[in-house]
């Protein structure tokens, strides 16, 4: 499975820009990606704060991963403008009757495949040998674009998930 993902991202935005990754409950189809990627890209061109275009960039990694970026360099992302933002995901969920804010769902890479798994179940695939510690993990808690680009796909002993859940060598 191909995971590059960085060249993709705009090289003119500050390392500490915004980054927000919503990961969906199911893979979208190939129709259902190129038009999540055209919304995307509609959204974020109109994304506005206090009036003032948002320097923002919108991705679908993996046909499962909408990423939005905003580089506050020239306009501060408040609260109005991440709720549009937060408006803006939920239609997605509609449009494509998928979940993007379901926090109890990692995501691992595991035989060359995207793979969830509920939080409560990650001891247990660890146990098993579904998962190991060099099992690569889907941190979308990253919140700037240097930890999207340093910290996002991850060996699972490098995370929060390891220690948190109980797993160990």
């Amino acid at each position: 499975m191909n995971l590059e993902y960085k060249q993709l991202l705009k090289s003119d935005f500050q390392p500490n820009s915004k980054v927000w990754v919503y990961q969906s409950n199911r893979l979208l189809s190939l129709n259902e990606a190129l038009e999540a990627e055209e919304m995307i890209n509609e959204f974020i061109s109109v994304w506005l704060s206090h009036g003032d275009a948002v320097k923002a960039a919108g991705h679908l990694f993996f046909g499962q991963f909408v990423v939005l970026i905003a580089d506050e360099s020239q306009t501060h992302v408040g609260g109005c403008s991440t709720d549009s933002s937060t408006r803006f995901i939920k239609s997605l969920e509609e449009r494509f009757k998928i979940s993007l804010f379901d926090r109890n769902q990692l995501a691992f890479v595991v035989k060359e495949k995207i793979e969830l798994l509920p939080l409560s179940q990650v001891p247990y695939a660890f146990e098993n040998g579904f998962i190991t510690p060099e099992t690569l993990y889907f941190n979308n808690l990253v919140n700037t674009k240097i930890q999207l680009e340093e910290n996002w796909i991850i060996p699972l002993k490098d995370s929060w998930v390891y220690s948190r859940v109980g797993v160990s060598a």
